[in-house]
């Protein structure tokens, strides 16, 4: 093992080769969302998401997203319309999620520990690079996108 990898800088390394330890660097990871790495037809982002705090009401009308929960438990939330989140189900550890293009969906945090995440979107949701610290900072950064 290369002890080096234990301590790999949290920042963007696509859309070069790249090898990680999942689970460690999610869970090391503090920020809402960090992009970990971007390729032309992938990303895949960590994220942090508080205790009582969540994603936020969303959906990709042209991508599908899979999450993977690696610490905390929430409960996720789709439909077909954001009046309409009629799929409920509660996750934990090891939990992924699958959210097909054109579903509404949030994911709340129901526990006392920060949920620790990665998302793979296809294609890239966010620009490479993307680091937002809060969830604050990341609503900011979508209505200036759709600005």
């Amino acid at each position: 093992m290369n002890i080096w990898k234990s301590f790999i800088k949290i920042k963007d390394y696509g859309p070069q080769p790249f090898v990680v330890n999942i689970d460690k660097i999610t869970k090391r990871n503090y920020a809402f969302r960090t992009a970990l790495w971007t390729g032309r037809h992938l990303q895949l982002t960590l994220m942090s998401i508080k205790p009582g705090e969540d994603i936020g009401l969303e959906m990709h009308p042209n991508l599908d997203q899979f999450i993977r929960i690696e610490q905390g438990q929430g409960i996720v939330k789709m439909g077909d319309s954001k009046d309409k989140l009629d799929f409920h189900e509660k996750v934990f550890d090891d939990y992924i999620i699958i959210i097909p293009a054109g579903k509404w969906h949030n994911l709340i945090n129901t526990g006392s520990k920060p949920i620790k995440l990665y998302s793979i979107y296809a294609p890239p949701q966010h620009p490479h690079g993307t680091i937002h610290k809060t969830k604050a900072e990341a609503m900011a950064a979508e209505k200036d996108d759709h600005s």
